[in-house]
């Protein structure tokens, strides 16, 4: 299909005057817009067959940008269930060859899906779907066993990478991979992740599906309160993989609701966990505090200068009580310290994955200055 050539009202520098904000959103509610901005998943199975002109026609960095970028190889998780071009963006957005993607595609998504991202991962000495496929079950345990699949994969498959980022195919990168790495590396070995003390609303979730009380978490563990995205060094991967109290609290989590929305918080509080706090309440992360991404709930948003508002209104459009963001909502984005943006949709709001895109391309190679 030949692709409709749209100028996008944006610039390098991604500021935008409030006429161009809501041309921007004029433009993304129109039917004839969204079609044209779709991209087909037969597109990227037929232009993948010529590995070496995708890579070259899409721009993919394909040499270390800096000796710290190097230096510091990160491995990257990302669960997807359908948006191919969603997918191909991160990925795009977030390649060096010096890291290395493990890349989870739900056993139940249509197989164009599974055609067209084993496709692109073809393409790449250092990125690979995950060996183990399962059916994800929202809320339950498969989201879970989802992340630790490609965790082994990752762990046994290079020995270098420093951190762990998890991702799900509606992220996109706020950062360049330089800041990324200078971020992490700020970190000092710990861990960013979302743990505090569970709610009360969020309760229920440690008893069984059957409504019966489940028995006390294993070797008293302290049921923290976080959610599935993280960013997590080497050793807590390993502790993940190999400590016998985590596994345990895997076993005792698999009947459990939204397990993903305590365990890594929880584990983050383990003692002798690398990277890992006191479990004591002083040490709680919020998801505002953590690096790892930004997530706007309609419910937290408000008016400029609200004092209980969370963040200002979304620019773009909800999906389940979601921020999908719009141009309009990038410059306070990119002012955030989070790593990653969530949601992000190529095929409603293009323009605010383009204009991400040209100022984090615009930023790496001035980087390099």
């Amino acid at each position: 299909r030949r692709a409709m050539v749209i100028i996008f009202p944006c610039c390098t520098g991604i500021a935008m005057d409030v006429s161009m904000s809501r041309l921007s959103k004029l433009l993304t509610i129109s039917k004839e817009f969204q079609k044209s901005a779709q991209v087909p998943d037969e597109c990227y199975i037929n232009a993948t067959q010529d590995c070496r002109k995708f890579k070259i026609t899409r721009k993919y960095i394909t040499f270390p940008l800096s000796k710290e970028e190097e230096e510091f190889p990160l491995a990257y998780s990302t669960v997807v269930h359908h948006k191919v071009q969603n997918f191909e963006r991160l990925l795009r957005a977030i390649y060096a060859p010096q890291n290395i993607y493990c890349v989870h595609v739900d056993k139940k998504a249509p197989a164009s899906v599974f055609i067209a991202i084993n496709a692109i991962t073809s393409c790449f000495p250092n990125v690979f779907m995950g060996s183990k496929a399962v059916n994800v079950v929202y809320a339950g345990w498969t989201r879970v066993q989802a992340d630790l699949n490609c965790m082994a994969d990752l762990y046994n498959t290079s020995t270098t990478w420093k951190y762990f980022i998890k991702l799900c195919g509606q992220d996109f990168p706020l950062k360049t991979n330089l800041e990324i790495v200078q971020a992490l590396r700020s970190l000092k070995g710990g861990n960013s992740l979302e743990s505090e003390e569970m709610p009360q609303r969020k309760k229920g979730r440690v008893t069984n599906r059957t409504g019966k009380t489940k028995d006390p978490a294993p070797f008293n563990l302290p049921i923290l309160s976080g959610n599935a995205y993280i960013v997590v060094n080497r050793g807590y991967v390993r502790s993940v993989l190999e400590d016998k109290r985590i596994q345990a609290l895997i076993e005792w989590a698999k009947d459990t609701y939204s397990p993903d929305e305590f365990l890594w918080a929880t584990i983050q509080r383990i003692p002798g966990v690398p990277g890992s706090t006191w479990p004591n309440h002083k040490f709680d992360t919020t998801d505002m505090n953590a690096i790892a991404r930004i997530v706007k709930w309609q419910g937290h948003e408000g008016s400029e200068g609200s004092l209980q508002a969370v963040y200002p209104e979304c620019k773009g459009h909800h999906v389940r009580s979601i921020c999908v963001y719009g141009a309009g909502d990038l410059q306070r984005l990119i002012e955030q310290h989070h790593l990653f943006a969530n949601k992000c949709d190529a095929d409603r709001d293009p323009i605010a994955i383009y204009c991400l895109e040209k100022y984090l391309r615009h930023k790496a190679l001035t980087e390099l200055d």
